[in-house]
Order: C-alpha cells, then structure tokens, then sequence
C-alpha cells in the first residue's frame, strides 16, 4: 500500500496577472506618517550634505566633490519620492502628492507634470510594440532593424550603446531634453509645468552663483545631479531591458500580462535597496502601481511567488547593456551578433 505522505502534494494554481491586480489592492493604501517620514529622511540629508560640501570648497574641492558624490544617492531617492507621488501612491491627498513632486521636480531638474504625463503612457504601454515611443527606451525588432539603411542600422546602434545610453544620454536627458515638454508641445499646461520648473532651477542656481561663485555648480550640483541621472537611467533600463521580458503587438498585448512579464525584480544590497526605494521590485509596481514605495516589501514578503519572477541580480543585469534588438520568433532581446548569427 502507497503511504499517502510518498504521493505528491498538488500544486496551487500559477494566479494570472488579474489575479494579482486583485491580491495587491490591499496594499494600496499610504500612512501619511510614514511617508512624511521617508521625505523627511530623504530630503533633509540631501540639503545638510549640500551645505557640507559647500562648506569643505573652502578646505578641500576633491573633499567637496565626494560629497556630492554620496549626496547622489539621496537626489536619486528623492526622484523615487517624486515618482510615487506622480502615481498617487505617496499621500491620501492628491494635491499633496502633486505639489511634493513639483518642488522635487526643481531638485531633480525633472518638470513634474510633464513628466507625470510621459511616465504614465509608459505605464499604459510598457511591452506594446504599436505604441512605443513616449517614456521608454526605444528599441526596434530584429526584423525592423533589418529593413534599415546603413545610416539608420548606424544611428541605432549609437543610441544603443552604452556610452550614449548611460554616458551621454542621463546627462543630456535631465540638463537639456527636460527643459521642453518633449512630445507634448501642443499644450500649455505643460509648457507651464517646464517653463515654472526651469525658472524655479534658473533662481536657485542663481543664488547658488551669487553667494558663492561657479565651484558649487561644478564641484556640486553637477557630481550628484549627473550621477543620480545615471543610477536612474540604468534603473529603468534594467526594469524593462532583460532578455525575457515581454512585448507583443496591439491585438496580442494585455496590460497587466506585460506588467507582470515585462518588468523585473532587481534584486540589490540593502542600502541601494533603500537608496533606490525599493523601485526595483518592479514587477509589483507595473502590476499595481497605486502601491507606496516602502510597502513594495510587504508584497514580497507575503507573495514568495512574485519574489521569484523575473529576478535580476546585479552581476546579472550587467550583461542587460548588450541587449539591443526584439526577436519576435523566440520572444528574447537579442545583442547584434546574436541577431546576425541567427538571421544573417
């Protein structure tokens, strides 16, 4: 006779992303304490480290320039602040949220309606082929960029590579390209949301220049504002840019399926966890992104099941830079050579 502990236990059934959009409503809801509490932490680091190194100019630049090299990180968790805010996550009150994240936006040189808007059809189309363009990193099939002239295959890959992506690109992104409201030029309230935040940065640098000269921009405000860009840039490239991720045309592309499939769990140390606000469970976030930061980690906690999908280890995510074209047949990112090994 089979003892019954030898037969096999059965499996609970794989929930579907509609399952999880329901599962993960409960988790919605902000402490409004707790969230003054992480702005608190986040912010009054940031301005005590600014007048630290501005104090250390006078003894030592390469002292003042670590400084702002470690305030990086805290900028980097006030753009997280700012993110939530844009999706309503960070207080009860959405008003609150809002003006949070614009006086953010002036920290993070990031116009906050603007960028609101972007990030939310990035949210409404993550992973949809027919709708790419708007807030994410442009990428094409490897049958798109096959059809290409010798002049766009080069243009492409240049935009693709690393030292654009993450050299040139977070630079060029946050000092110039979110000075206009790119994509939306047509309307005016957006072109008020740029034109108020470069003001507001305009007077701030001003008094900066004013009080003590051009050191604190150059050994200051551009260490940590160009290094968080950067930490930032790479964030999003690797919540979205691995090989399994997922894309489908319009009539195949489900909103919660790309949410769930299409965004990883960037599993990092605990202090770059904290540092980046938990922004790598990213997979959580698509799914629901009505979630407060520092309540991702309950999820996780609670559902073993989402810990495990799409996890992406640092060393791992390194080998995400070589990843460049969509392969429709086998549902992969490609690097070039492996696309030319396989079509030619």
């Amino acid at each position: 006779m089979t003892n019954s502990n030898d037969l096999p236990k059965p499996q609970s059934p794989e929930r579907s992303s509609r399952d999880w959009v329901k599962i993960l409503a409960k988790y919605r809801e902000p402490n409004e304490l707790r969230s003054g509490f992480e702005l608190g932490v986040s912010a009054i680091p940031f301005f005590l480290l600014w007048a630290l190194a501005w104090w250390a100019l006078s003894y030592s630049y390469w002292l003042a320039f670590a400084i702002s090299v470690v305030n990086a990180a805290f900028l980097l968790r006030l753009f997280t602040i700012q993110h939530d805010c844009g999706h309503g996550a960070f207080f009860k009150n959405r008003q609150l949220s809002d003006w949070v994240g614009r006086i953010l936006g002036v920290l993070t040189l990031t116009p906050y309606d603007v960028w609101r808007r972007t990030h939310s059809e990035h949210h409404s189309a993550a992973g949809n082929l027919d709708k790419r363009g708007m807030g994410d990193v442009h990428t094409l099939t490897v049958a798109e960029y096959q059809a290409l002239s010798p002049f766009g295959k080069l243009h492409y890959r240049v935009y693709r590579s690393p030292f654009t992506l993450f050299g040139l690109g977070p630079s060029y992104l946050f000092l110039l390209q979110n000075r206009i409201p790119l994509g939306l030029m047509n309307s005016l309230r957006y072109w008020t949301s740029a034109m108020g935040t470069n003001l507001a940065i305009l007077a701030a640098l001003g008094a900066i220049w004013y009080f003590g000269g051009l050191l604190p921009l150059l050994l200051i405000f551009l260490p940590s504002t160009i290094l968080a860009a950067t930490a930032g840039v790479w964030l999003f490239y690797v919540q979205h840019q691995f090989e399994t991720t997922h894309w489908e045309n319009a009539g195949d592309w489900q909103l919660h399926d790309a949410a769930l499939n299409g965004s990883s769990y960037y599993v990092l140390p605990a202090v770059l966890q904290w540092f980046t606000a938990n922004i790598g469970i990213h997979q959580v976030h698509h799914l629901y992104s009505r979630i407060p930061f520092y309540r991702l980690t309950e999820v996780i906690k609670d559902h073993s099941e989402l810990a495990m999908k799409n996890r992406l280890t640092i060393r791992e995510s390194l080998a995400c830079a070589r990843l460049h074209l969509w392969d429709e047949n086998s549902k992969r990112l490609l690097s070039f050579s492996q696309a030319r090994a396989l079509y030619g």
